[in-house]
């Protein structure tokens, strides 16, 4: 699968969501960024920014301009097809 999308994953590395995701890009040969969001506050506050709530609400994956909570397998191909 080519890509020109940019797919970001908010979470951290002991959410076993987080890692799954990871895990689901690597497998779809899609180029992601990681962003840990206890480790880095800049990334936390770069999350924070995305919900009116400002909480860390992760795992989120964000594909170019749109945000998903904890999407559902079904949920991401639909978006990554659209974005590509």
């Amino acid at each position: 699968m080519t890509q020109s999308l940019e797919i970001k994953l908010y979470g951290t590395e002991r959410c076993h969501k987080s890692q799954y995701y990871k895990q689901y890009f690597k497998d779809l040969n899609l180029k992601y960024q990681f962003l840990d969001v206890e480790l880095n506050e800049t990334d936390a506050n770069e999350l924070r920014s995305l919900y009116e709530s400002r909480k860390l609400n992760f795992p989120t994956v964000t594909i170019g301009d749109k945000k998903l909570r904890n999407p559902s397998d079904k949920e991401l191909v639909k978006w990554i097809k659209k974005s590509l």
